[in-house]
């Protein structure tokens, strides 16, 4: 699941999988879909079911008193939504309004869907544009020191 492209999220806060993507779910049998905060930037991340258990798994095994590993923890885990949707049928996601705001999408705008392999990436359009033109974002955080532990970590 690689590539870009531009979408939009309906009143009621769904967005609809493209249906380049949907073979690959299909194939792969998922049946749930992960929605959560980015650590670093103003998006999402939305990770097939089997993908999110890995990645879930991974987190929960990491030494929580690291402030900055329970903060991963509670910005990844303690936000993440967990939905189960039809892999046959539209392909519907309803991203919450919480998850919405923190990432600056809304049903007026357009957003960016980023493939990214065994996940994606929801961007309101302008920031995504911003980022890819090497301009910074004022909620960014890319001055973190990570622990040996997350290092390894693919999110």
């Amino acid at each position: 699941m690689f590539g870009f492209t531009t979408i939009s999220i309906d009143s009621k806060g769904r967005l609809a999988i493209p249906a380049k993507y949907r073979e690959h779910l299909l194939a792969n049998q998922e049946n749930q879909i992960v929605v959560t905060r980015d650590p670093q930037y103003p998006s999402l991340k939305i990770y097939p079911g089997s993908a999110w258990t890995q990645i879930a798994a991974g987190l929960q095994s990491l030494q929580g008193l690291d402030p900055i590993v329970r903060n991963l923890q509670w910005t990844i885990l303690g936000n993440a939504n967990v939905s189960d949707f039809d892999p046959s049928g539209r392909m519907l996601i309803l991203i919450p309004a919480e998850l919405r705001n923190y990432a600056d999408i809304d049903h007026k705008n357009k957003i960016a869907l980023v493939g990214m392999g065994n996940k994606f990436e929801i961007w309101n359009e302008q920031n995504w544009e911003m980022r890819q033109t090497g301009g910074s974002l004022s909620t960014e955080i890319l001055e973190v020191v990570l622990p040996e532990s997350i290092k390894t970590m693919a999110f």
